[in-house]
């Protein structure tokens, strides 16, 4: 994808993060005070079980090396605002759902490097060039996902009817973008898309299951409340894919790398539809 491409998909995603920040608030950064351990096991579950289980994965199966490290790319960006929304729909708690949205976007701009760096290196092969500048990158996540984030929180406590107008237009732009985006990678790859796909729908479809299982689990163990523990397997199991593919190929600057978040969107609504109907059913 050319420079212009990549700025495009840069673009794309501050957009869908300025709607993420129309929907957030002061208080939910505050409300880890008010119920940590729900957060501190969601958070845990997010930024270290889930890498786990991607790295447990694409070292089980014999994957290319570009689907691999898509994969990795994909277990390092956990949330985003589609998680929250899934949580509502399957009656979780809400609130602890867009805590963990909010806090992990802000820790990921350090952990996403070192796993990205860490999977370039093990996936790659010896003879290919590993270049990953982990500043640098932390820059550009803080440029398209941080202050996109804020700006839109500091527009929602300054014009809160304007921020909650806008709050649904802003939604249907994300999804319209992140298709766009999807779209634009697999004609880009159109000549791999098949063999891509035959790689990287098990490991997109197991890392979403095992991750909201693994979720759900630990929570029932520190016996939390079903509605937090739909949360925190809504919120291991659903990642940033809009992020992960704006890694590849702004950052990384190789669409192949993009692929398993693309394949890995339509694997997550097909997870999310399930964990909807079971949420839906426990708590009727």
């Amino acid at each position: 994808m050319n420079s212009t491409g990549a700025l495009i998909v840069a673009i794309s995603l501050m957009i869908i993060m300025f709607g993420m920040g129309l929907s957030l608030t002061l208080n939910d950064f505050k409300r880890i005070a008010k119920n940590p351990k729900a957060v501190v096991l969601g958070l845990v579950n997010q930024l270290l079980f889930l890498p786990l289980i991607g790295f447990f994965l694409v070292s089980a199966l014999d994957l290319k090396p570009e689907i691999a490290i898509g994969i990795m790319i994909l277990a390092a960006c956990p949330g985003g605002a589609t998680s929250n929304v899934i949580a509502l729909l399957a009656k979780g708690d809400t609130a602890l759902s867009v805590t963990l949205t909010a806090i992990s976007s802000i820790i990921t701009i350090i952990t996403i490097p070192f796993i990205v760096q860490f999977a370039l290196l093990r996936f790659l092969g010896e003879g290919e060039e590993v270049t990953l500048d982990i500043l640098q990158m932390i820059i550009q996540l803080l440029m398209i996902v941080i202050i996109p984030v804020f700006t839109g929180m500091f527009v929602r406590a300054k014009a809160k009817n304007f921020a909650l107008k806008m709050g649904t237009p802003v939604r249907i732009a994300s999804v319209v973008l992140l298709i766009l985006i999807i779209t634009g990678l697999l004609i880009k790859e159109k000549h791999n898309i098949i063999p891509y796909f035959k790689q990287a729908g098990l490991p997109t479809t197991l890392l979403t299951v095992i991750s909201m299982i693994v979720g759900y689990v630990t929570a029932s163990i520190f016996r939390l409340r079903k509605p937090q523990a739909i949360s925190i397997a809504v919120e291991s199991g659903i990642q940033n894919s809009g992020l992960a593919i704006t890694i590849a190929v702004v950052t990384l600057q190789n669409t192949a790398f993009g692929i398993a978040g693309a394949i890995y969107t339509l694997v997550m609504y097909l997870a999310a539809f399930v964990i909807i109907v079971y949420g839906r059913k426990v708590r009727s």
